[in-house]
């Protein structure tokens, strides 16, 4: 035998692109989750980070899921609270932005 079919050999004509094809999986769903963090407040890199380490890398990716915030805050509704809260704009002011950015 020529050492082809020897189990340490196996998958021969791939040469071990399959981890890099589960590389390339793990990096689109750590760069997913990056995106969606960030737009959610949260700190987008760690999460990444944390989702295409090796082996536990699922288990932060299911983490995740779990405990992300499950609506995104829009930027602006965010600021135009803050402007009211610190009395920057008055109650009427505040209600009507408020239903231009709802439409």
């Amino acid at each position: 035998m020529d050492g082809f079919m020897h189990p340490i050999n196996f998958g021969f004509p791939f040469f071990g692109f399959d981890v890099f094809f589960w590389w390339l999986i793990f990096v689109a769903i750590g760069f997913l989750i990056y995106q969606d963090a960030n737009k959610r407040g949260m700190n987008g890199l760690l999460w990444f980070i944390l989702v295409i380490l090796p082996m536990i890398g699922v288990v932060f990716l299911l983490l995740y899921i779990v405990i992300r915030e499950s609506k995104v805050e829009n930027k602006a509704m965010k600021i135009l609270k803050e402007r009211y809260a610190n009395g920057e704009i008055t109650k009427e002011e505040y209600l009507k932005m408020k239903e231009e950015l709802e439409e």
